[in-house]
């Protein structure tokens, strides 16, 4: 006969690590307020979160108005990719490439850079001239060894090209842009499974997410409070840590809520890091420094 074990309701449960308070902001540039998460926080490093090596949370900030673009210059990266998501403002792009453009509200920008690429961003000409309030997200997203030295690439994706995902009863809709939500595929490109999605809740509203356990995973509170599996309190501007353990969390909106999640694959990969740079070894970053001031990673004037 077969026997049969009840699993508990409870096994595939994801826990609650730790809510984080946002650290003390810095400034990137003169246009960028932001408080650190990923790496300053001793238990987000780049291993722990990894596919996820830096998050860096521009909290809703107002910059008064400005005749010339508040922002930050010319500056390389190469072994990674950037992604910024623009909540409130409006951001310039450029880059070595020749692509770039408007990051609009609700809109993201996907930036591969690979075997290297110049860029720069700032606050929106016109945007700039008449200030306003400023959130955002920039996430840098590690590659795998054999995908660093690739083609840099670029994908603007518009709020309109996100995939979206109603939830029941009124609670809201899940908006995709990268990896799946039920039925709900993003759009982005990525080299390893990387889920990143807002969920905008309504008061009240619950939603349900399942990962794989071994994915790390997380979420930011952009605006309101939150309530994760019926237990644990997440106020704006938090990071909740989830464990890697079990595969499922809810979440219920205690007031209108917007939420950044994340959940990626981690790459087992070693990390060598050095300001715009990450590789895999300590000879990779200096063969990085060294094809920068050799002006390898093309032009772009500041």
């Amino acid at each position: 006969y077969l026997n049969l074990k009840l699993k508990p309701n409870n096994m595939s449960l994801r826990k609650v690590q730790q809510v984080i308070k946002p650290r003390p902001h810095h400034y990137v540039g003169d246009g960028f307020r932001v408080h650190n998460f990923i790496p300053a926080v001793s238990y987000l490093s780049m291993q722990r979160m990894s596919p996820f090596l830096l998050l860096d949370y521009g909290a809703e900030f107002y910059f008064p108005p400005a005749e010339k673009p508040r922002g930050v210059g010319v500056h390389p990266h190469r072994g990674f990719e950037t992604v910024t998501i623009a909540y409130k403002g409006k951001i310039a792009h450029y880059d070595s490439t020749g692509a770039g453009g408007i990051i609009e509200e609700g809109d993201v920008q996907w930036m591969t850079a690979a075997s290297g690429i110049l860029h720069k961003e700032y606050h929106e000409n016109n945007w700039a001239k008449q200030g306003g309030n400023m959130q955002m997200v920039q996430l840098w997203v590690n590659l795998p060894a054999k995908d660093k030295m690739s083609e840099p690439k670029y994908q603007a994706i518009t709020n309109s090209m996100m995939a979206k995902h109603s939830l029941p009863e009124n609670a809201g809709f899940i908006e995709v842009i990268s990896g799946s939500y039920k039925n709900a595929k993003g759009p982005a490109f990525t080299f390893t499974p990387v889920n990143l999605m807002n969920a905008k809740l309504n008061k009240g509203g619950k939603s349900d997410f399942s990962f794989p356990a071994d994915y790390n995973s997380g979420l930011l509170v952009i605006e309101g409070e939150i309530k994760i599996n019926d237990s644990e309190v997440a106020p704006v501007n938090n990071f909740v840590l989830f464990e890697n353990t079990g595969e499922d969390f809810t979440l219920e909106a205690l007031e209108n809520s917007i939420v950044l999640i994340m959940s990626g694959e981690p790459i087992n990969e070693p990390i060598a890091s050095q300001g715009p740079f990450v590789m895999n070894t300590r000879d990779e970053l200096m063969q990085a420094f060294n094809d920068f001031y050799n002006g390898k990673f093309g032009f772009l004037e500041d």
